[in-house]
């Protein structure tokens, strides 16, 4: 009788850890506290990591961007993890911090730099994040959650979700004071017939709304790394200018597949160190690098197309010819608005979602303080536009920046204006990522292969005809000047779009040719680590143990208006996934 009340007593122990966690893991149980950084780690650079035998980990995640931060915090619950994030800190720096700040990191060209710019095959312009926080420090800060039928589609389980959207959103996310621009958009969208009006909300809704945004009442901006704070500073180490090399793996005769078990990495310095798992059979080293990163990460640690590997040098340790695909990125085109009046700078507030696959946005004002950078509009600056008349093979990065010297001879109106935003959901357009070489610090060459498919280009026309519906409703009549007509913006907007592809005489004249030519991004690309072909449900690696990727690599289509939300999200949910999975197995359940 003894024995049996003592095994009684030992599984309802059990049973009581196991509830008080996933209690704790959904935010249940406690009344709601204000969130602080007060628990957010140390942060350390990457060369204080000891040269000789040093701790293992249960995880190691590669990234401290947007998916990677919740993702760690969430694990470090329960287990020890490092984390190891190629750029530096966001704390201190302005130009993350601040709202008005948000172009002139976006132009920082330095090599140390929060955005690492590049540009894909197809001539334009795009960013990486290289910072603690990834995109979710140079991006525009809007929020907004996917639609209900994108995680039916990708297969999450809804009720978790649900939970980690609010996990997110308490932390970092906020109601904006909306912006003169954003409440001249959201009047003429639903006069344009971009309706109804939905309010303020996160949801996904066709229509017109106002959505989150991740910057306070004081334009100081909320990042992923914030996440970190949710953690256990005890089990969670952060390593920055950590830049990941390659996974090592264990491919010993007899295993039936090879075993990540560490990755190596260089210091700020440029020494190289290696990190290791432990033991046990459930540590993971997980992939976070973002839709370039993780994908080229995965390249130049063997798996991957093998005769593209080789030309590398690098040793196949799997053949897999899906790694680098299917890569996409919403395409965007803007149409400048002249103004009677210089705007108000304001990001991305509201969006109008319509029925045919097209969101409108708008953004305004930005470069008109003395204390900014003069007549710049961050990637929509028509100074960068000049370079259309240089020869394709002539135009670099360098001589964008070399043309912002020259910005005084452009017309005086470019700069007193805003912006309509017209992109495309889920293009069917895709293109491929390919290595350059094997330094993980430079770019891989990208192409998306921009309006190939026809019926992304018949979006993108039906997005620019419904601008030009917008701006003859009697809001935006009050706005601009007489004589702003559709041919005229159209004009501007040739110029003041940011890329390198060649211009055409009939631009103006085809809204397919203004499309093809005026393309931009708003940085949504995505796949590369597709799931089914390069990674399971479980975003496990297809042939190898040990291995997961978790960010927007693995998207077929980029959530919702804006990825930030969802990608939040996705790290907190495999983190939830993960611990409920282990401590379901230590629990009997």
């Amino acid at each position: 009788m003894a024995s049996s009340n003592g095994a009684f007593f030992f599984f309802f122990f059990k049973a009581i850890v196991c509830l008080c966690f996933f209690s704790l893991s959904q935010g249940k149980g406690t009344a709601k506290q204000p969130f602080t950084l007060k628990n957010l780690p140390v942060l350390e650079k990457a060369s204080s990591f000891p040269a000789t035998r040093h701790t293992t980990y249960d995880y190691i995640v590669v990234g401290g961007g947007t998916a990677g931060c919740p993702l760690a915090a969430t694990l470090s619950l329960r287990y020890k993890v490092l984390l190891l994030e190629r750029g530096g800190s966001p704390y201190g720096n302005r130009n993350i911090s601040y709202m008005e700040n948000f172009h002139i990191g976006l132009s920082n060209t330095a090599p140390d730099s929060s955005s690492q710019a590049f540009v894909s095959t197809d001539g334009v312009i795009n960013a990486r994040a290289r910072v603690l926080g990834g995109g979710t420090c140079i991006n525009a800060g809007f929020y907004s959650r996917a639609s209900s039928s994108f995680v039916q589609d990708v297969g999450w389980e809804a009720d978790l979700v649900n939970e980690s959207y609010p996990w997110v959103e308490d932390k970092v996310v906020q109601w904006p004071k909306i912006a003169p621009w954003q409440a001249a958009l959201r009047d003429g969208l639903v006069e344009a017939g971009v309706s109804p009006f939905n309010g303020y909300t996160y949801d996904h809704v066709s229509g017109t709304k106002v959505g989150g945004t991740i910057f306070d009442a004081n334009g100081h901006r909320h990042t992923a790394a914030d996440l970190l704070a949710a953690g256990d500073p005890n089990n969670l180490r952060v390593l920055l200018h950590a830049s990941v090399h390659k996974i090592v793996f264990n491919s010993q005769q007899g295993c039936l597949k090879p075993r990540a078990i560490g990755v190596q990495f260089a210091d700020e310095d440029g020494r190289l160190h290696q990190a290791l798992l432990n033991n046990n059979k459930e540590s993971e080293i997980i992939v976070s690098s973002g839709a370039i990163g993780s994908p080229q990460l995965l390249l130049l640690s063997g798996i991957g197309p093998k005769n593209d590997l080789k030309k590398h040098n690098i040793p196949v340790v799997l053949h897999n010819k899906y790694v680098g695909k299917g890569m996409a990125d919403n395409p965007m085109n803007s149409i400048f608005i002249p103004t009677k009046s210089p705007p108000r700078p304001s990001l991305i507030e509201t969006v109008g979602i319509t029925e045919a696959g097209v969101f409108i946005e708008a953004s305004s004002g930005f470069g008109q303080s003395p204390d900014s950078i003069h007549c710049h509009h961050g990637i929509m600056s028509a100074e960068i536009g000049q370079l259309s008349t240089v020869p394709p093979k002539q135009r670099s990065l360098k001589l964008a920046k070399m043309y912002a010297d020259k910005k005084l001879n452009l017309p005086k109106e470019v700069f007193q204006g805003g912006f309509i935003l017209e992109k495309i959901d889920g293009p069917l357009s895709t293109g491929h990522l390919l290595l350059v070489d094997t330094d993980v610090k430079n770019n891989p060459a990208v192409t998306f292969n921009y309006f190939s498919h026809p019926q992304d280009l018949s979006r993108c026309v039906y997005g620019i005809k419904t601008i030009e519906k917008i701006l003859k409703t009697n809001r935006f009549a009050q706005l601009s000047p007489d004589g702003a007509g559709m041919e005229r913006v159209l004009n501007m907007s040739v110029r003041a779009n940011v890329n390198l592809i060649p211009k055409h005489a009939n631009t103006t004249e085809s809204l397919e040719q203004f499309c093809k030519d005026t393309v931009i991004t708003i940085w949504h690309y995505h796949g590369g680590c597709h799931v089914g072909k390069v990674v399971d449900e479980q975003h496990r690696v297809l042939g190898v143990s040990g291995l997961r990727v978790v960010d927007g690599s693995t998207f077929s289509k980029s959530p919702g208006t804006n990825p930030q939300a969802t990608v939040m999200m996705m790290g907190r949910y495999f983190g939830v996934k993960i611990l409920r999975g282990r401590l379901g197995k230590a629990c009997g359940v």
